[in-house]
């Protein structure tokens, strides 16, 4: 080993002096990670070298701009919720659910059943929803599913106080209402904001009553407007990623200066972070009608609109997809007597242009009633000005706004829509199913194993979302039905025979 370690250290020697006198040449390149050394195996290089990639970004670095800090970044939002939490109040309801009564089988066939088919049992089912106060003398805005039927309305206050309340007026279609209060003494009341002002990325609070946690602040974004999520003709709903939950409905969403720009009225049950509120300019208009006359009055054209596609703008000859495209001309109505006709396109209403078709029937119910309006259309690819006297929109009557309970038919069966506060309660979704309220004994319902509080989500394969359309599906069965129901936590398929008498 002595002798092999003598050669090595001789032959290393060597060729550093070789290195040294530039007898051998030894490169190695880092930067571009190559490194270059003797061909041991006697090569030469490639013939055809091997592509260079450009390694110049293509992109835009460096914008040259000021970092842009948000605007009224705040520190911390518990001086503002200090300020506007005691006008907001968690609103408790009771509202009378009828379900009916199935007599053990045993007991029947000794005595039959002494209360008859058309025995049922009430029972009261509470909930809970959010305020809050736009006077000191007791007015207070909450959402109208909060306080849709109920038979009793509690308000209680952050200082620990509670008052009866009563409903002013309400509004389905927007999901808004007014309720009172009668108190000794002035209440704190808060201001209303403007929401046509708010952008996508300002800063808000919500504040409200989630799951009973009384007076429970989160804040966030408004992260969009103008969303619409299926509601209905007025959907113009602010979105916000401020945790919004159930108990919530009802409640304020404020901005940095302690307003009112929103109602928080909606969730995104799969998302946590999604949630929706009534803009509170569209609240605006119509609490003065509330107060007054406890229902809105709702301005009327006599049109049947769509929206407008390239293909559509290409036919009538427009320059761009703004607008709403008239495919129907109601007979007596305003537009019919102002000539209006199917093909026009309206894209401005009384001083308010109208970008999509969904706009329009916001701003013309907003129009006072009897007001004459200049519209602007586009027929045949010319502008055009029409005089229209903007008539009344007939609403249903309030009172049956609730759907009524089903006589039990030839399944022997009673069921109601699935409220918000019931299917919390129950554990389910908001449009899975409808809930069964009453079983008439010894029908099929009752045979099939139905209970009162089940949800019918399907009927032969077909998704159910409301009394109507169940009562739809059990016409169209023929002799009997496969039905998927919820019960609790389990899910089952439930087989019903239609009744032969």
């Amino acid at each position: 080993m002595g002798r092999f370690a003598t050669i090595l250290l001789i032959l290393t020697g060597a060729v550093i002096l070789l290195m040294a006198s530039g007898a051998i040449e030894f490169h190695m390149d880092w930067d571009s990670n190559a490194a270059q050394a003797i061909d041991l195996f006697g090569k030469g290089d490639s013939k055809e070298a091997a592509e260079e990639i450009p390694t110049e970004p293509f992109w835009r670095e460096n914008s040259g701009q000021e970092p842009i800090v948000p605007g009224g970044v705040p520190s911390g939002f518990a001086d503002l919720a200090e300020t506007v939490s005691p006008a907001v109040v968690n609103i408790q309801t009771s509202k009378t659910v009828t379900g009916g009564v199935q007599l053990p089988r045993h007991f029947e066939e000794f005595f039959g059943n002494p209360f008859g088919q058309g025995f049922k049992h009430e029972f009261k089912v509470p909930s809970l929803g959010s305020g809050f106060v736009i006077s000191a003398d007791g007015f207070i805005v909450t959402n109208d599913h909060v306080v849709e039927d109920v038979d009793s309305i509690r308000v209680a206050f952050k200082d620990g106080s509670e008052l009866d309340g009563e409903v002013v007026g309400r509004d389905p279609k927007t999901d808004i209402a007014l309720i009172r209060v009668q108190s000794d003494k002035e209440l704190p009341a808060i201001s209303l904001g403007n929401s046509d002002d708010v952008r996508p990325g300002d800063w808000v609070v919500a504040i409200g009553n989630p799951f009973g946690l009384e007076h429970t602040v989160t804040a966030g974004i408004i992260s969009a407007k103008h969303r619409n999520i299926g509601q209905g003709s007025y959907d113009d709903f602010i979105q916000t990623d401020a945790a919004i939950n159930p108990g919530n409905s009802g409640g304020p969403l404020i901005n940095l200066s302690g307003e009112v720009i929103g109602i928080n009225t909606a969730i995104k049950p799969q998302a946590v972070t999604i949630g929706f509120a009534v803009p509170i300019n569209m609240a605006k208009r119509i609490l003065p009608q509330l107060r007054a006359h406890g229902h809105v009055t709702r301005g009327w054209l006599g049109v049947v609109i769509q929206g407008i596609t390239s293909e559509l703008a290409a036919e009538f000859e427009l320059d761009d997809q703004r607008g709403a495209l008239v495919s129907k001309v109601l007979a007596g109505g305003p537009a019919g007597e102002a000539e209006m006709q199917v093909g026009d396109v309206i894209v401005e209403f009384a001083g308010e242009k109208i970008e999509e078709w969904k706009d329009l029937p916001r701003v013309v119910a907003a129009t006072p009633v009897n007001k004459r309006v200049e519209v602007a259309i586009i027929r045949k690819g010319k502008k055009k000005t029409l005089k229209v006297k903007v008539g009344q929109l007939e609403e249903p009557v309030l009172a049956s706004a609730r759907q009524p309970e089903p006589e039990p038919g030839a399944f022997g069966l009673g069921v109601q829509d699935l409220t918000e506060e019931l299917a919390e309660k129950l554990g389910v979704e908001m449009g899975s199913g409808v809930v069964v309220t009453s079983i008439t004994p010894g029908s099929p319902a009752a045979e099939a194993g139905l209970r009162p509080r089940d949800v019918i989500a399907e009927v032969d394969g077909q998704k159910i979302a409301s009394v109507g359309q169940l009562r739809d599906r059990l016409q169209e069965a023929d002799e009997s039905v496969l039905m998927l129901i919820h019960r609790g936590d389990a899910s089952l398929f439930v087989p019903m025979k239609r009744s032969k008498g």
